[in-house]
């Protein structure tokens, strides 16, 4: 199940540049930058490229390797940033990512995780959500979560996913322990399966225990049933 994100050295920080959010208030109000953009393609793209390290609630994502999404932005919203400041914001983090800290520039979030109409995407969506009040999280699916997260990277005939970065899960779960399962997905450096490299699949720390059972449950209940109509 593999989404980009950060180097996840333990214990990181993420902080949203105060610097940038002012020089971006300075140059983008009044842009409407979010014309054209797809934001059901650009929630999709956050969940599986920023999902994995960033909380934001109307994406279901519960991460704290980087800031709190929500949090920055209903600051920023707070201050005065409009929609648009917002997403200019957000796009100009994607293609130039700030260090954890001055003093530690060997931790960061790659830039460009996204490009082009993509990044678009993704900072409209993120405008248009976060900080907001009253969001709610989405309602956990486990084949669709599946679908989304890790059917690009692992083949499940039940769920129509041909994956071939990780292992057929038709093929190796059969036969695991709820308890194997779970690890694999919070913990996969535990143990990489032989022939695929560690360090690949990122944790899925954002499942909440609840979210961790059922997805559980659905891979166990599918793995080796072949496709389903």
């Amino acid at each position: 199940m593999q989404s980009s994100g950060y180097d996840r050295r333990a214990g990181t920080k993420w902080i949203l540049g105060a610097a940038l959010a002012a020089a971006a208030l300075a140059v983008l109000p009044g842009c409407d930058l979010q014309e054209g953009a797809d934001t059901e393609s650009g929630e999709q793209l956050f969940i599986q490229k920023c999902g994995t390290c960033h909380a934001l609630t109307a994406a279901g994502t519960s991460a704290t390797v980087g800031p709190n999404l929500d949090l920055a932005f209903r600051a920023a919203r707070a201050a005065g940033f409009d929609q648009d400041t917002i997403e200019g914001v957000v796009e100009s983090q994607i293609q130039n990512p700030r260090p954890a800290s001055p003093e530690d520039v060997e931790v960061y979030m790659p830039a460009n995780l996204v490009t082009g109409d993509d990044a678009s995407d993704v900072a409209a969506y993120v405008a248009s959500v976060a900080g907001v009040e009253g969001i709610k999280p989405p309602v956990f699916v486990a084949p669709e979560f599946f679908a989304t997260n890790c059917g690009g990277c692992h083949t499940l005939s039940a769920a129509g996913t041909t994956g071939t970065i990780g292992p057929n899960l038709d093929d190796v779960l059969p036969g695991m322990s709820p308890q194997e399962v779970s690890e694999s997905i919070t913990d996969p450096s535990a143990q990489t399966a032989p022939g695929f490299q560690a360090g690949v699949m990122p944790a899925f720390s954002q499942l909440t225990p609840e979210q961790l059972r059922q997805l559980v449950a659905y891979l166990l209940k599918s793995a080796g049933q072949g496709a389903q109509p």
